[in-house]
Parts: C-alpha cells; sequence; structure tokens
C-alpha cells in the first residue's frame, strides 16, 4: 500500500541556533520510499543527513541564522509489511534472544521497567506468553488511560502517566514498553507518521521482540498499524524527538498528515505487523 506524509514546521529564531530533525521516513526491508523532498526556508540554509544511534533514524541537522526559519518535508510511501497471526507468535527466551534485542530489556528515562516490575506480575502474570500478553498490556492501558493532551510534557514518565491515568501516545507508548520490558520482552518506542489519527500530529507507538522479529502495538489503538509509516525507534522518546534544538529557537506552528493513497488491506484484527 501507499501512503502519502508531510511535515511543515515553522519556528522563530532570535540568535543563532542549531537542530536536530527526526521526520524523514526510514527506508527498511518494508518500507520504501517511492519520492521525498525537502525544502527549507531561508534560501541557503541546507540539511545535512546523517544516521542515527538506533538504525532507521535519519537525522537532518541544521543551522539556522537568526529570524523566521521553515523546514517542509514530504513522501511517498510504499509499505509491505510482514503479517503474521499474533496467537503464533511466541515470547522468545533470554537465552535465544540476539544481541541486538538485549538492550531493549533495560529500563530507560521515560520506561522504568525495574520500578513497576511487581505491578507488571501481579496484573499479566496469568496472561498467555506472547503476543497474548502483549495484546492484554495494550488491552489495559487502553481501558484505564485517558487520551488527553496537556496532561504530560517531556518531563513525565510511564509511572507519572500511570499515576494520573491520562497522557498521549508517546505516554501510552512508554507504559506498554515498560510493562513489557517487566516481563522479559524486548520493547522499544516507534515515531512515525499515522493515518487517520485525530488530531494528526507525530505519532508514538511501541514494537516489541516476538518470534523472530519485531512486531508493531499501539495501545492509544487511534490509528490502523498496517498504514503506520516509521520514522525512527529507540529505547523511549528521548530518541526519537521530531526536533532537538540547541539555541534561542521557538516553534510556532505544527502541521503533519498522513494519507493513504491505495493498497490492499489487512482487514483482520487478530494480525500482527511489522515493518522493521
Amino acid at each position: 500500500m501507499q501512503v502519502s506524509v508531510r511535515a511543515a514546521l515553522d519556528y522563530s529564531v532570535a540568535a543563532p541556533s542549531s537542530f536536530v530533525f527526526n521526520i524523514a521516513a526510514a527506508s527498511t526491508g518494508r518500507q520504501d520510499i517511492l519520492q521525498e523532498t525537502l525544502r527549507i526556508e531561508p534560501d541557503g540554509v541546507e540539511a545535512v543527513e546523517s544516521p542515527g544511534v538506533h538504525g532507521d533514524n535519519r537525522l537532518l541537522r541544521v543551522e539556522a541564522p537568526p529570524g523566521d526559519f521553515r523546514i517542509v518535508y514530504e513522501a511517498q510511501v510504499a509499505l509491505s509489511p510482514q503479517i503474521a497471526l499474533a496467537r503464533d507468535l511466541t515470547q522468545t527466551t533470554f537465552s535465544q534472544l540476539p544481541n541486538g534485542a538485549l538492550t531493549y530489556l533495560n529500563p530507560s528515562r521515560y520506561c522504568p521497567s525495574d520500578t513497576v516490575a511487581r505491578w507488571a506480575l501481579r496484573e499479566f502474570g496469568a496472561t498467555p506468553e506472547g503476543a497474548g500478553r502483549v495484546r492484554a498490556i495494550c488491552d489495559w492501558i487502553a481501558d484505564r488511560m485517558e487520551y488527553l493532551p496537556g496532561t504530560t510534557d517531556e518531563r513525565t514518565d510511564a509511572v507519572a502517566a500511570l499515576v494520573q491515568c491520562a497522557g498521549v501516545c508517546r505516554d501510552y507508548a512508554h507504559i506498554g514498553i515498560a510493562f513489557c520490558r517487566a516481563m522479559g520482552i524486548p520493547a522499544r518506542y516507534v515515531s512515525g507518521y499515522a493515518v487517520d489519527l485525530d488530531p494528526p500530529d507525530f505519532h508514538g507507538c511501541f514494537e516489541v521482540y516476538l518470534g523472530g522479529r519485531w512486531y508493531l502495538f499501539d495501545a492509544t489503538k487511534m490509528a490502523p498499524k498496517e498504514r503506520f509509516v516509521r520514522i525512527g525507534f529507540g529505547r523511549d522518546a528521548a530518541d526519537c524527538a521530531f526536533a532537538t534544538i540547541v539555541g534561542p529557537a521557538q516553534l510556532t506552528s505544527i502541521d503533519v498528515s498522513a494519507v493513504y493513497l491505495s493498497g490492499h488491506e489487512c482487514g483482520r484484527d487478530d494480525a500482527a505487523i511489522s515493518t522493521a
């Protein structure tokens, strides 16, 4: 299937500032970039692309002068996700996990899995291992959390979001990651563009390592996973911020969209989707 994505970001820059943008669609074995454009204003300002620490991430580094600054990224992306039945995805034993998955078992800044370990065991210890357990975690989060913009910020971790029972997509993902890691399932944060998301914005979900692959899960249940265009992944949202700024610059407007163009739908509620 094909999806068109766009991100337009406007800033007011008071003095020379350095930006690192993480807004470009990833190129993987299951996600191909058919075409893409990048426009920057004012003229003469250029972006230098460099790979991120975590695989997919394509970082755009920009040095912006004082004044109005604008960056617009557009792409048409073809998705060919690996689709499996969730019931067939088993949890990989620790001894069989690849080295690359081990770091996603550890606590991180926004996903203190060690803090919620007893909580996770009490709530999910009796659930079936594998995808069934991850789906139970997503259902638990969806039932108990209220999607409420403005209730959390860049300081809020999974525990703080759980305490107030409210948050946004990144908080839902952080909670899911923390619980999965506490149950011995490698989990990582994934940022991207989501079709049918209301209101439109960058979207955060998470992936877990099951059955030898990374599969997408979204506790918000706000957008179809098979239409999700991945930007990048990391230990948590700290590794996937759409913009990192060093200097006196303020975001003045943001416009993000993802439009489904064509293709074959999965059509199964019990399907597990992988685009890694």
